[in-house]
C-alpha cells in the first residue's frame, strides 16, 4: 500500500519514553487513561493508538498491543519521535509491524540525543516510499524473522537507488542472520565457535525421535544432547535441552510447531559451574558492551539472572563493562573483525560467551536485539557511562553516514 501522508503525522511518545516510564515506576495507569481518552475523543488519533499499542506490549499484553498497532497503521504509516532539540540529525527508520523484537530498537539507541526520528512502517504490499519527509540518513531497521522475510525483500526494492545514505542497506545481510544461515556464514573462522544449526520439519524430528532416522542424517558428526527451538522464536520461548530420542518425542508432543532449529548443546559453564552470557553491539565494525549476565542455568536471560539481587554478579558485570576495550574486546579482536567482515552490516548485536579454550561462542546475531540504558543508576551505576558511549557512537555513525555523498 502507499503511505497515507495527507495529514501531518502526529508525534508519539515512542518506545523509549513509555518503556522508561515503566522501568522508573511511573504512573502507567495515568498514561493509559490519557491515551484511552484521546482515542475515545478522536478514533482516528493514530499516534495515541500507536502509543497505546506500545503500552500494551510493555505491560505484556501482546495480543491487545498488536491489535492496537494494526489499527494505528491502518490510519497512518509515518510517525515522528523527537529526541531533545531534534536539530542534530533527521533519521528515517524503515520498520515493520510487530513487537519489540521485530525491529532495531532505534528509539532506545537515540536516548539523550538531539535527533528527530521518523518511523516509516512498511509491509510486503507497500508500493512506494514517495512523500516521506526530508531526512539526513535512512536506516533499515527491520530484523530477521520468518514474518519479516517478504518485508525485507520488498524493502530492498523500495530502498534501491535511495537518494540519501542508508544504514544496513543490504536486506540480504539481515535475512542471512537466521540461525542456520548464520552458522554457515561463520563456519571455518578459528577465533570463534558457533554450533552447527540445522532447520528441520516436524516429520524429520519425529523420525529421529522414533528411531527411523539417525542424528547423523540431520547433524553429521554431532551427538546428544541437543538444543531444540521453534523457528521464529526468541527469548527462550520453546527452547529446551534434549538428551536423547525419548526426550525429543516428549518435546514434540508438547510443541506443535512445524519448523524447528536443531543444534548441539555446548557446555560453556565456568570453573565455578556458572554460565556467563554477554551482549555486544557493533557499530561500524567496533564493538561496545551492552550487558553481561551470570546464571546457574545454561539458558541465561538478563531479567531472570538475579543481577539486581546479587551484588557479586553486578560487580562481575561492572568489571567486564569498564574493562571491555582492554579485556574482552582485546581477547576477541580477531573474532570481532571476522564477524564484522562476514556479516557486512553497519549495526548489529550478538549474544555470546567464552568457550573453555578461549574462543568466542556465538549464540545469535541480529539487528533487533534490545539494547538500552534503562537499568536504575542506583543499582547499576557503571552502566550509564558505558551505554552513553555506545549511544554517542551510534549517533556519530549516523552523522558520518549522512555526510557521505
Amino acid at each position: 500500500m502507499n503511505l497515507d501522508l495527507t495529514n501531518n503525522p502526529a508525534d508519539i511518545l515512542g518506545q523509549a519514553g513509555i518503556v522508561r516510564l515503566a522501568y522508573e515506576g511511573g504512573d502507567m495507569q495515568a498514561l493509559l487513561e490519557t491515551l484511552v481518552d484521546r482515542v475515545q475523543s478522536d478514533p482516528d488519533d493514530a499516534a495515541a493508538l500507536l502509543d497505546l499499542s506500545t503500552l500494551m506490549l510493555v505491560t505484556v499484553q501482546p495480543d491487545q498491543g498488536l491489535a492496537l498497532q494494526a489499527e494505528a497503521l491502518a490510519r497512518r504509516r509515518l510517525y515522528r519521535r523527537t529526541h531533545g532539540r531534534g536539530d542534530r540529525l533527521t533519521v528515517l527508520a524503515v520498520v515493520a509491524p510487530g513487537d519489540f523484537m521485530t525491529n532495531t530498537p532505534i528509539d532506545l539507541l537515540l536516548e539523550g540525543s538531539d535527533v528527530t526520528l521518523w518511523l516509516c512502517y512498511v509491509d510486503a504490499q507497500t508500493q512506494s516510499l514517495a512523500g516521506v519527509p526530508e531526512h539526513d540518513v535512512a536506516f533499515l531497521a527491520i530484523g530477521e524473522s520468518e514474518d519479516n522475510l517478504p518485508i525485507l525483500e520488498r524493502a530492498a526494492q523500495l530502498l534501491a537507488d535511495w537518494p540519501r545514505p542508508v544504514v544496513n542497506a543490504a536486506p540480504v545481510s539481515i535475512t542471512g542472520l537466521a540461525r542456520d544461515a548464520l552458522s554457515h556464514r561463520l563456519e571455518g573462522e578459528s577465533s570463534l565457535y558457533i554450533p552447527r544449526t540445522t532447520r528441520a520439519d516436524r516429520e524429520a524430528l519425529r523420525a529421529l525421535a522414533d528411531g527411523r532416522a539417525t542424528l547423523d542424517s540431520l547433524l553429521p558428526g554431532e551427538a546428544w544432547p541437543l538444543i531444540v527451538r521453534p523457528v521464529g522464536t526468541h527469548a527462550g520461548k520453546g527452547l529446551e535441552k534434549i538428551d536423547g530420542p525419548r526426550a525429543l518425542a516428549v518435546y514434540l508432543d508438547a510443541h506443535p510447531d512445524e519448523q524447528l532449529y536443531l543444534a548441539p548443546f555446548v557446555d560453556y559453564s565456568g570453573a565455578d559451574g556458572l554460565y556467563r552470557k554477554q551482549r555486544v553491539a557493533f557499530i561500524d565494525g567496533r564493538a561496545y558492551p551492552s550487558h553481561f549476565a551470570v546464571s546457574e542455568h545454561w539458558m541465561v536471560h538478563y531479567l531472570s539472572a538475579d543481577m539486581t539481587e546479587r551484588a557479586e554478579r553486578r560487580a562481575e558485570e561492572e568489571r567486564w563493562m569498564t574493562g571491555f576495550d582492554n579485556g574482552f574486546a582485546l581477547r576477541h579482536a580477531q573474532a570481532f573483525t571476522a564477524l564484522s567482515h562476514r556479516l557486512g552490516l553497519d549495526y548489529f548485536g550478538i549474544d555470546c560467551a567464552e568457550t573453555s579454550d578461549g574462543r568466542l561462542l556465538i549464540f545469535e546475531a541480529d539487528v533487533a536485539m534490545i539494547v538500552h540504558a534503562l537499568d536504575p543508576a542506583g543499582i547499576f551505576p557503571y552502566k550509564k557511562p558505558a551505554m552513553r558511549k555506545l549511544f554517542e557512537a551510534f549517533v556519530e555513525a549516523l552523522a558520518r553516514r549522512a555526510a557521505r555523498p
